[in-house]
């Protein structure tokens, strides 16, 4: 696998070594001694997610304020438009995005460590969407920033369509009102 980082050099996109011939394909889509080595210390992951959504679907941007996770996310139907917000203020990159596209064809991974609010847009007509984590669901201290904040003014790609929320995620809270690290 190759591991390299994005904008914001915390968050890495990891791709795997792909070995195909005229029967199909075959990754290791974890390898914990890789991993950890691409990312510089021993990460653990406690908890693996799967879901399914449609065109426009926009989840995210969430954050848990304790328990903090760590993600490990991939596509493995479809394709999607993947978003890490920088929420350390400890960092050279807080308050910045970076964004890119995940999808069964191009079998990209994204590391996005803790400290960083997360979410997608469905570019395909379905998608289903996998990540570990690097701790449990905690829904008390779930936070959500709006998708279309002004001043983090995420450049998400225009599918023709406004993006479909849920009620929670279109009542997300401003970068200014939303809790940092």
């Amino acid at each position: 696998m190759t591991a390299t980082p994005t904008s914001i050099p915390d968050v890495l996109v990891i791709e795997p070594t792909v070995f195909g011939d005229d029967r199909g394909w075959f990754f290791e889509s974890f390898n914990e001694k890789d991993f950890s080595a691409a990312v510089g210390k021993s990460v653990s992951f406690v908890q693996d997610n799967h879901s399914s959504s449609k065109k426009g679907v926009l989840r995210g941007l969430h954050y848990q304020m304790e328990q903090t996770q760590g993600k490990l996310v991939r596509v493995c139907h479809g394709a999607v438009f993947d978003i890490a917000v920088d929420l350390r203020r400890s960092s050279l990159t807080f308050g910045k995005w970076m964004g890119v596209e995940l999808s069964a064809e191009n079998k990209k991974q994204l590391w996005v460590p803790p400290g960083f609010a997360h979410g997608f847009l469905v570019l395909s007509e379905t998608a289903e969407f996998l990540y570990k984590t690097t701790d449990y669901w905690h829904a008390g201290s779930e936070k959500c920033i709006v998708w279309n904040d002004e001043t983090l003014n995420i450049q998400w790609p225009n599918l023709g369509m406004r993006p479909v929320l849920n009620p929670k995620d279109a009542a997300g809270l401003t970068w200014n009102d939303a809790p940092k690290f």
